[in-house]
């Protein structure tokens, strides 16, 4: 148990506190008391200079028009949480509600508002017809303009960035990273000797008690306990998976003695929702919601659709030049294999990317010409390893347009690769002008 409090529940107190849209705040708001104390201690000296010294009606009605002023601002910025959250969950899709609860300019904007709210409200009762605190009154008066600019921050940046085009590069952006370090740490345990795991069956199989969906692996605690007992760790869900109560999670292979469950299930994080800490094909499954919901006939917005499909291609980019067995071995310092963890290979990834934009799209020209401009782009640029899944995906959207399109000439326009979906150039670069070919008549456009 002591195990689980350290990593497992630390974990999800790390995510709790990153979501949270009050501790922040609150911590501002004592900051703004105590440095309304200091300034009260300060106020003493020979500062600020004789032309900044205030009556005490002029600082009364100063510091009860901040905060006031603090007040209507704070429920401004709640007022633009709303409809950002009714957005997300009409238009996008509300998976990206977790990044969006990370912001940290949201935060600091609430910090500022009530640090300066109660900063001058402090000072208030300081105010007395023989005592005015000129230097609080001057260093509230600059804390109001420190929130105009990061209220004008704030605005400018979420005008821009709740564009889905905007949520997409963030989201694509995030799950790069990701998958970026993933690959890193697996580079960086590879064991010797191909990593060979017992070929025997588990000795042991952990179980959880409660259920949710796994977030997080504590990967160096794992490998570390199993060398402490001289086994190999392999478990069996995925990061993402939610798994129900009594799930086996961990195998047990080898070893001389049995490790202690709640030390192993302590290691693993569960939570009501996935994270993207070490899952980048959530990152994914965000964009591919963006796009299907664009494609929903109430919506019925094909170019909002395309626009994330151009991230998703830059994704599976990042994603198809690493070599994904689907399965990694780590090791522990000494180069013994300790830890078996599954992983999605490359079909996972572009079936997830592919499938559902296709079946909701595919009675869109508009869809079905970007989507085969993304996949020949892949043939292309990516090694021949990964050339079936994608020409699996070819044939397959080859299929739902043939199935959508019952007019030859519809269909040879649907088929054809177009990377801007319609409107772009869909031959290739170096191929003749329509007008060059056999059987057009050059015109003029």
């Amino acid at each position: 148990m002591g195990v689980m409090r350290s990593w497992a529940d630390r974990f999800r107190l790390r995510q709790n506190v990153k979501a949270s849209l009050w501790i922040v705040p609150s911590i501002g708001l004592v900051l703004g008391v105590l440095l309304a104390e200091l300034a009260l201690a300060a106020d003493s000296a020979d500062w600020p200079p004789s032309g900044w010294h205030y009556s005490a009606t002029t600082a009364s009605g100063v510091l009860t028009a901040i905060v006031g002023a603090m007040v209507a601002l704070l429920g401004f910025v709640v007022t633009i949480g709303v409809l950002v959250v009714q957005q997300a969950t009409s238009t996008l899709s509300p998976r990206y509600m977790r990044l969006w609860y990370r912001d940290r300019l949201q935060k600091a904007v609430l910090a500022t508002f009530t640090g300066t709210f109660a900063f001058a409200f402090s000072l208030l009762r300081s105010v007395e017809s023989a005592s005015v605190p000129d230097l609080g009154v001057t260093l509230a008066g600059a804390a109001v303009a420190v929130s105009l600019v990061l209220l004008l921050i704030y605005l400018n940046r979420f005008t821009h960035s709740l564009r889905p085009v905007a949520i997409a590069e963030l989201v694509t952006r995030l799950g790069e990273t990701v998958f970026a370090e993933g690959a890193r740490a697996i580079r960086g345990a590879v064991p010797r000797g191909g990593g060979a795991v017992p070929s025997d069956g588990p000795v042991m199989r952990v179980r959880t008690v409660r259920g949710g969906a796994i977030q997080a692996f504590d990967v160096p605690g794992l490998v570390a306990e199993a060398a402490r007992h001289d086994c190999v760790f392999v478990a069996t869900r995925l990061v993402g998976d939610f798994v129900p109560p009594g799930t086996v999670l961990v195998e047990v292979h080898g070893g001389t003695s049995g490790p202690d469950p709640e030390r192993v299930i302590g290691r693993i994080a569960l939570g009501a929702e996935r994270t993207i800490e070490q899952d980048p094909a959530f990152a994914l499954r965000i964009l591919v919601d963006i796009a299907i919901r664009a494609l929903s006939p109430a919506v019925n917005d094909p170019t909002t659709a395309v626009q994330v499909i151009n991230y998703i291609e830059s994704f599976l980019h990042t994603v198809g030049s690493t070599r994904l067995p689907g399965r990694y071995v780590l090791a522990d310092g000494d180069g013994a294999a300790r830890l078996v963890l599954p992983g999605r290979d490359w079909d996972d990834y572009l079936e997830l990317a592919v499938c559902e934009i296709r079946d909701y799209g595919g009675s869109s020209v508009q869809i079905c010409r970007r989507l085969r401009a993304m996949l020949e782009g892949l043939l292309e640029a990516l090694p021949p390893p990964q050339h079936p899944a994608v020409r699996t995906q070819l044939l397959l959207l080859e299929e739902a347009a043939e199935r959508e399109f019952t007019d030859p000439d519809r269909l040879a326009i649907a088929v054809q690769a177009d990377h801007q979906g319609i409107g772009g150039r869909s031959s290739h670069p170096l191929a003749p002008p329509p007008s060059d070919r056999p059987g057009h008549e050059g015109t003029a456009p």
